[in-house]
């Protein structure tokens, strides 16, 4: 399978439907650690196939391993719109204000012909009035700013009525729990956090007891469903004083810092300063890491496969480098490895 430069100038490959994960692990009669793991290092270009629960035995004692701690929402909620017609409303962003931004599906499809004004009724009552477009790309607006009427919180709203939001090569619906990852703290992401899922207890003991630290911040999540080129929105992140303090010290005793994810990467680049050191800090963040960026926050990265020519990818060459890269996409889809929030994941080292 080949792998090149594609139409916006990012990975172009093609992503065959057999290597969409369209079910849990656990379905699929696995653990969540027992997903498979590609393991690349950059300074010798090395590749390794490996299984998660086998982390502990490429890191080392010393090692910061950073992990993002914002659960996920069932932030996809049935509506009605103009003229009865159906639509899924998804609650993206919490905005200040008590605003959000939503997007509007249909038939899976994002919906690009609403109209600010427009109401659509949602179950017991709740109602979601568009205000305003958040940016325009590609076809039209697809992320709106609205105002979210509910009985009681939104939170609680949606733990009565509404689903996560799951795409179309998910079979089926899964609950709540199957987009969780084990040691989240705060709900806040619109879809979930997905590179730390095949953590388990288990492994986060082993990792303890090998010498291996962990630590947390917070990064809440939009919709994932970007168009070829459109770049991330903004989103909401705190990095705690204790977090900050932790990269200092694993870095002066000669350890690694290794993110879960690129929400953690975004979090972490958007408070390091330009000698390296991370700070805290809380906020909104609209970085954006492209290829040509030197990362001073982190030492090595553990994320899912992301689809041809995603935004994330810039962020995986900053950290892997194109030809290594290339060549991880490369043995991925030539193994079998699977995609998507279900499917398996990728560890890049120094």
């Amino acid at each position: 399978m080949s792998i090149g430069v594609g139409l916006t100038g990012g990975l172009g490959f093609d992503l065959p439907p057999e290597l969409e994960a369209s079910e849990p692990p656990e379905a699929r009669g696995l653990t969540r650690d027992a997903v498979r793991m590609l393991v690349a290092w950059k300074a010798s270009g090395a590749i390794a196939d490996s299984t998660f629960f086998d982390l502990p035995s490429h890191l080392c004692e010393g090692d910061l391993v950073v992990l993002n701690t914002s659960g996920t929402l069932a932030a996809d909620v049935p509506g009605s719109g103009t003229g009865g017609r159906h639509l899924d409303v998804h609650l993206s962003t919490q905005l200040p204000a008590g605003l959000w931004t939503v997007e509007l599906r249909s038939e899976g499809r994002p919906v690009f012909d609403a109209a600010a004004g427009e109401a659509i009724h949602l179950p017991a009552g709740g109602l979601v009035t568009l205000l305003a477009p958040y940016g325009r790309h590609g076809r039209g607006v697809r992320l709106w700013v609205a105002q979210v009427t509910v009985p009681g919180s939104v939170l609680s709203y949606l733990a009565a009525h509404g689903r996560p939001i799951r795409y179309g090569y998910v079979r089926g619906r899964w609950p709540l729990s199957a987009y969780q990852n084990v040691y989240v703290t705060e709900p806040g992401s619109a879809e979930m956090p997905s590179a730390g899922r095949p953590f388990s207890p288990e492994v986060i003991t082993r990792l303890v007891a090998k010498g291996i630290a962990l630590t947390p911040l917070l990064l809440h999540t939009g919709v994932a469903s970007l168009e070829a080129g459109e770049p991330p929105y903004a989103e909401f992140y705190r990095v705690p004083a204790v977090t900050a303090q932790r990269i200092y010290a694993a870095r002066a005793g000669g350890g690694r810092v290794i993110a879960v994810g690129t929400t953690v990467v975004r979090a972490l680049e958007s408070v390091v300063d330009s000698a390296g050191t991370v700070h805290p800090g809380a906020g909104w963040t609209d970085l954006v890491i492209t290829a040509d960026r030197r990362l001073r926050s982190v030492d090595g990265l553990l994320t899912g496969w992301h689809e041809p020519e995603a935004s994330h990818l810039a962020m995986l060459e900053a950290v892997a480098g194109r030809a290594l890269l290339e060549r991880s996409y490369t043995v991925a889809l030539e193994e079998g490895y699977l995609w998507h929030e279900f499917g398996d994941v990728h560890l890049v080292l120094p």
